[in-house]
Parts: structure tokens; C-alpha cells; sequence
């Protein structure tokens, strides 16, 4: 018995899931832009009406090995910030949402989990409960459905909101040749 022990306690520790290495090489890709910021503009837009008609900026401004900090500037507008962290299981997409002041949204933290490997240029968060949840408690029970979409290339990234149940399509597409001045700090940043 105490041999197998040792055996024992290393395939216990080996069925830990963890980010592929196709979600590593994902979220790597991203990674290597860290500091740079990126102008975008939006190539899908439907119904149309997302209110997205201003300089739109993203900045991959902090890095470690286990996450990234994605600041999405929406003109003067600093409230967005996308989080994509490794997990015991894949990868993690949240949208922290900010105040001038700082403070939290009433409406942020949502996002997802990835359900499935992905590949090395796109990821699939579809909402997790507790999104579910807040988008219920808010009255926005269609965005229960909401799953979100981010692609990386040499060339482009891109992030999008799509509703499982609705032709509600949301797409920006970011220049990753030419990076553009770092806007200020998100805010409570």
C-alpha cells in the first residue's frame, strides 16, 4: 500500500484540469502585446444600435501568467475592462465595469467560462450562472444567452457578443499593426 500511495496521490494531482495548450497559446498571443494599445471599430452591429460610434481604443495593460487586464475605451468613456484569466478548467472572460468614481457597476463581474478546448485564435465564454443570474435581477433576461467571442491573429483581434437565441451580433475589430498611443488608466485603475 505504500508504494501505491505515492502513484495514487500522482494521478490525483494529474486529472487537475487546467488551460490547454491551445488556450495557453491563445491566451500567449494576446499576451505578447502587453502595453500596446490598439484603435478598433465595429463590423457587426446587430440590430443596429450599440451606441459604439466613437474612437474605440483596446489596451492589453496588465499581464501576469495566470491573467490579463483589457482596458476597452469607448471615447472619453474608461468603465470597461475586459478579464481573461486561466482556470482549473480553461479560460475565464469577465467585464469589470466601473464608475468615474471608481466604483463598481451595478452590472459588472458577468461573463464566462470556456466549455470547450477553442483554438489558438478563438475562445468561447458562454455566460456562467452567475451572470445569469445578475442579467435576470436586472431585467435583461435575454442576455442570459449571451456568449462572447474573442479572436486573436497577427494581424487582428477581436471581440463579440452574440444571444443564442436572437440575431443580436456584436463585433469589433482591432488593428493589431498599429498600435496607437496607451490612453489613461481605466477607471479604478
Amino acid at each position: 500500500m505504500k508504494k501505491l500511495l505515492p502513484l495514487l496521490t500522482i494521478l490525483a494531482c494529474s486529472t487537475v484540469k487546467t488551460s490547454s495548450p491551445v488556450q495557453d497559446a491563445f491566451f500567449d498571443s494576446i499576451k505578447k502585446h502587453c502595453g500596446k494599445a490598439f484603435e478598433g471599430k465595429v463590423v457587426t452591429d446587430i440590430p443596429k444600435g450599440s451606441g459604439f460610434d466613437q474612437k474605440l481604443v483596446m489596451h492589453v495593460r496588465e499581464c501576469s501568467d495566470k491573467e490579463l487586464k483589457i482596458p476597452f475605451h469607448v471615447g472619453k468613456d474608461r468603465s470597461r475592462t475586459w478579464i481573461i484569466t486561466k482556470t482549473e478548467n480553461g479560460l475565464r472572460l469577465k467585464h469589470d465595469h466601473r464608475h468615474e468614481d471608481g466604483s463598481p457597476d451595478k452590472s459588472t463581474m458577468y461573463g464566462g467560462d470556456t466549455s470547450d478546448l477553442g483554438s489558438a485564435t478563438v475562445q468561447a465564454f458562454p455566460a456562467d450562472q452567475h451572470s445569469k443570474d445578475m442579467f435576470v435581477e436586472q431585467g435583461i433576461p435575454q442576455s442570459v444567452y449571451n456568449v462572447w467571442k474573442v479572436y486573436i491573429t497577427d494581424k487582428i483581434f477581436s471581440y463579440q457578443l452574440t444571444r443564442t437565441n436572437s440575431d443580436r451580433d456584436f463585433k469589433v475589430d482591432f488593428d493589431l499593426t498599429k498600435p496607437v498611443t496607451p490612453p489613461p488608466a481605466p477607471w479604478g485603475f
